[in-house]
């Protein structure tokens, strides 16, 4: 079973973006994704008040998930830890599209304690930012909670029309929001996917010693 899990995080990249990242990945690698998770669940929940989806995964072994970035996972490190050893345990292959590597039981050390500290880095980069929305990024939209169906509904070459109908929304401001976040490049993976050369020495390459 392959799964595409994403998360938004007003800090990071949105959720089309994260879409079209992880459908362009799918369509380079011959994959076939079986199910789109949008986890909605607050940042700043921990891992222990996320059932619903530690439930999803444990379910689920043995599948490949795709995830755009290590932050997708969580932004806290204690639960990055243990997100890593049950994804592992439940013998998961974590394909992270950014890095353009894949996490397994077979996976070196190093590859994952550079995933872990490049997360650490981003955390840490983060909070030297000046607090508000990050630049480019795109406020949030009424229509996002419907999002996940919309991108079926392209899929299944629907008018827009036919959605707003669905949906019981307004067939403008739905056209409206579909050219805004690209939804249309994001359900058929129009982005050229480049596969990157030596990723894993290039993850732990970027790991930072103390001085």
């Amino acid at each position: 079973m392959v799964i595409a899990y994403i998360r938004p995080d007003k800090n990071f990249v949105a959720v089309h973006e994260q879409l079209q990242h992880i459908n362009s990945y799918a369509s380079a690698n011959n994959l076939i994704i079986d199910d789109e998770l949008i986890d909605h669940t607050s940042q700043n929940k921990p891992l222990s008040q996320r059932t619903h989806i530690t439930q999803y995964f444990q379910s689920r072994q043995r599948s490949i998930l795709l995830v755009y970035d290590v932050w997708v996972l969580t932004t806290n490190m204690e639960d990055l830890i243990q997100m890593f050893s049950c994804l592992l345990k439940n013998e998961f292959q974590v394909h992270f599209i950014k890095q353009s590597v894949i996490m397994t039981t077979e996976s070196s050390t190093m590859l994952t304690l550079g995933l872990m500290d490049q997360l650490r880095q981003t955390l840490q980069e983060e909070s030297t930012k000046v607090i508000g929305r990050p630049k480019g990024s795109k406020s949030s939209s009424k229509f996002d909670v419907y999002m996940n169906e919309i991108i079926v509904y392209l899929k299944e070459k629907k008018s827009v029309s036919e959605m707003a109908r669905l949906l019981g929304v307004s067939r403008s401001s739905l056209k409206d929001y579909i050219e805004s976040r690209e939804l249309k490049e994001v359900a058929f993976g129009s982005l050229v996917y480049e596969t990157m050369q030596d990723a894993e020495k290039q993850v732990i390459d970027t790991i930072v010693c103390p001085k």
